[in-house]
């Protein structure tokens, strides 16, 4: 199982503030895992997990998507950080 966690405007976006789900197969990187969080989902997903701007985690370790996933980790998607 991983815990998948969403953070902010993401979690609004999605109406969902954390998952627990099995990989699907490993070994499986970030970005298929995501196409696999918008098939199992609602197909508006795509636009909101597959935006460039999105930054990830892993383990509290922000990654791109060629990052590797084991089972036991923490996924976090946030939206891009903006200040003033």
């Amino acid at each position: 199982m991983v815990t998948v966690l969403f953070f902010a405007r993401i979690r609004e976006q999605l109406g969902v503030d954390r998952l627990s789900m099995a990989l699907p197969y490993q070994p499986i990187s970030l970005s298929q895992f995501k196409q696999h969080l918008v098939d199992s989902h609602n197909p508006d997903w795509s636009n909101i997990l597959m935006a460039d701007n999105v930054i990830k985690a892993v383990n509290q370790d922000v990654v791109d998507d060629n990052h590797s996933l084991t089972e036991g980790d923490e996924i976090a998607f946030f939206p891009p950080v903006t200040g003033g």
